[in-house]
């Protein structure tokens, strides 16, 4: 019998409903797809809905290998491959539209419906955003409209409402269940949905080299690069500086990372330091990017545990052991105030390298400064009080500047951003044999008031100076902040080395709409922060900390599935519990009136069968007892349609009054 009901054609209204649902689920995946292979794709679910509504014949079974055939191909053409995140998911967007091209019976309506929600999941594999899962949850409620609608005995287009408040009732009531299992199930050591993937596809931030004009494309860029939570108080903007790659060797116009080479040369010496203040405890959400650097407040104290590890460079620059495409979290402890190791001949060497015949006026400025000032500090003091006292602005539209990009700066134009004023103040100080280097990464931060964290954007995209004191080691030195305020150019740029400030651009003059904007901001900052910390972040270590501060000690494997299955159990038994509450009493005048109907059937010598419904009944019982067929047919027709919603609830009183009158 079950498979008989499985091999009927579905009600139209639940086709209808399910080509619809599936295009909302098909329409993400067909963004990745090439244009032609996504057009042929839609075009096979737009052709289904108009056979659907024309009545057109089905392909033929030839045609539709065929056309598999061909799909398979062209995915096998576009990637290479069919294996793999995104080959995987297109083979199985084009395999599920080319199945409408077949769907007969129940029983394929229903593998589409599955299949459907399988790819939903794929959704969550490219694209984990807060909106993403907003518009599944859509795509979910549309697969069980069309599961219901698909199902349901009397299934007409006027009841379509009702298809949809019954699926979205069986959705409310699933949703405990789904708090449970995302709660208690046990993790593994990665959040839920990270995939290894086949290539980067985040865009890339700092480069690990540096030529004047190159940080002022990212200057505009409002792209957030990481969130960080400070355990304590927030620190001091002067305290904002997190550190990237640090740029040593130079041509006299680029800068760039000591080679792998260079660095193996370097003695692990280098990281030693001492400790002068208190330590800063934080964690920080990273977003994806190309390149495997983490960025830390200076100096990190000790090195995050992620996954497949990290390391520490000899100039205190953070590297993952491998490439991250996703978001990643981790926790830091940096200290603020401190004193680096000794230098080393090659880590001398390499902080005083400048090359030959490039640059000479600069070169020639800090040897006579040299010889006037012989102390290293003093030298420090009196390069940032020439970059305060003469006519030096603060622009990021500076002019093109040429092979003695240096000396043009500091002698003709005079007008640059922090990459100009790091490079020549660095020049100055190796002219000046101080050990020097240029180290680039983010300063400062927007304060986030309603999630209380800092969001560090692109646009706070900053390079500063380190230089070796002889007592104190490598200390922090930021040229571009002795700039007078009247000297900026934009006054955009001021907001660089204030923490709070704020992260949008404003163009009204009334300060209620500029603050309720920011508040708003801040509010959807926070809900994004919260959807990766608590969704998307909720790996084992987070499952552990929570179920700890609600009291559930040693929450081990095994712990876990006892208190999962406990809690499954209580849920599943106060839904059964809601949903018996609410059922309907079955002793209504409708059911009162077919149970009389039964029993005189029975009396008649028909066999009543308890699981038999109304229409096998019909079928026996207009055989056994033909003379009353009439009658017979017209009860239990007017009994389906008032059970099942055809039909006008007041006639049940002719319904009662059928079963009156049969006699048989």
């Amino acid at each position: 019998m079950a498979d008989r009901y499985f091999t009927t054609l579905p009600p139209l209204i639940g086709r209808y409903w399910l080509v619809a649902s599936l295009l909302l689920v098909l329409l993400p995946h067909l963004s990745r797809l090439p244009a032609w292979l996504a057009v042929a794709a839609l075009t096979v679910v737009v052709w289904r809905l108009l056979r659907d509504h024309r009545n057109w014949p089905l392909p033929g079974a030839a045609l539709r290998f065929l056309l598999t055939l061909v799909g398979f191909g062209a995915v096998f053409f576009v990637f290479r491959a069919i294996i793999g995140r995104e080959p995987g998911a297109a083979l199985l967007t084009v395999m599920l539209a080319l199945k409408l091209l077949e769907l007969r019976t129940l029983r394929d309506a229903m593998l589409v419906v599955f299949l459907g929600y399988f790819l939903v999941v794929v959704s969550f594999f490219f694209d984990e955003t807060i909106f993403t899962g907003l518009y599944m949850v859509a795509a979910v409620l549309a697969l069980s409209t069309s599961l219901v609608a698909l199902n349901h005995p009397a299934a007409t287009f006027n009841r379509s409402l009702h298809y949809v408040k019954r699926a979205t009732t069986l959705f409310i009531q699933a949703l405990p269940l789904m708090v449970v299992l995302f709660i208690l199930f046990p993790r593994i050591t990665s959040p839920l949905w990270r995939l290894p993937e086949e290539a980067p596809r985040a865009r890339t931030g700092l480069s690990d080299e540096m030529s004047p004009g190159e940080l002022s494309d990212l200057a505009d860029s409002d792209e957030l690069v990481f969130r960080a939570e400070f355990s304590g108080t927030l620190p001091r903007a002067d305290q904002l500086y997190w550190r990237g790659p640090v740029l040593w060797n130079t041509d006299g116009r680029r800068w760039q990372r000591l080679s792998p080479s260079q660095l193996q040369q370097l003695s692990a010496d280098a990281l030693t330091y001492t400790m002068l203040g208190e330590a800063i405890d934080y964690s920080i959400l990273l977003e994806p990017h190309t390149a495997q650097r983490l960025f830390a407040l200076d100096l990190p104290a000790a090195l995050p545990e992620i996954e497949g590890g990290v390391d520490i460079l000899p100039d205190f620059q953070l590297l993952s052991h491998k490439p991250f495409t996703e978001q990643l979290r981790y926790t830091l402890r940096s200290v603020s105030a401190y004193r680096t190791g000794a230098l080393d001949a090659r880590q001398r060497s390499y902080a005083l390298q400048l090359p030959e015949q490039v640059n000479p006026r600069s070169r020639a400025l800090s040897q006579q400064w040299r010889a006037e000032i012989p102390d290293d500090a003093m030298m420090v003091t009196r390069a940032l009080d020439y970059f305060r006292s003469e006519p030096f602005y603060y622009t990021r539209q500076p002019p093109v500047l040429g092979s003695d990009a240096v000396d043009e700066f500091l002698f003709s134009s005079r007008r640059g951003f922090c990459e100009h004023y790091a490079a020549a103040f660095v020049t100055l100080m190796r002219g000046a044999q101080i050990p020097a280097r240029v180290v680039t990464g983010y300063q400062g931060g927007d304060f986030n008031s309603v999630g209380n964290f800092l969001e560090v954007r692109q646009n706070r995209a900053h390079a500063w100076a380190e230089v070796w004191l002889t007592g104190r080691g490598w200390v922090r030195v930021d040229p571009t902040s002795v700039i007078p305020p009247e000297r900026v150019s934009e006054t955009l740029d001021s907001t660089r080395f204030r923490s709070t400030a704020p992260a949008v651009s404003l163009y009204f003059d009334s300060p209620l709409l500029r603050n309720a904007l920011l508040k708003m901001r801040q509010g959807w900052g926070a809900v994004n922060y919260a959807w990766s910390t608590w969704v998307i972040g909720f790996d084992a270590e987070r499952q552990r900390a929570l179920l700890q501060r609600w009291g559930l000690h040693k929450p081990d494997l095994a712990n876990l599935i006892y208190y999962m299955v406990a809690a499954l159990a209580l849920v599943l038994t106060l839904i059964a519990l809601v949903v018996l509450i609410q059922r309907p009493p079955r002793s209504d005048a409708i059911w009162q009136a077919y149970q009389q109907f039964r029993r005189k059937l029975a009396d008649a010598g028909v066999e009543i069968l308890a699981h038999e419904g109304p229409h096998h009944l019909h079928a026996r019982a207009t055989a056994l007892l033909p003379q009353h067929a009439a009658t017979i047919d017209a009860i239990i027709t007017l009994y389906v349609a008032l059970r099942y919603g055809r039909a006008d609830p007041g006639q049940q009183v002719i319904l009662k009054q059928l079963v009156t009158r049969f006699r048989p």
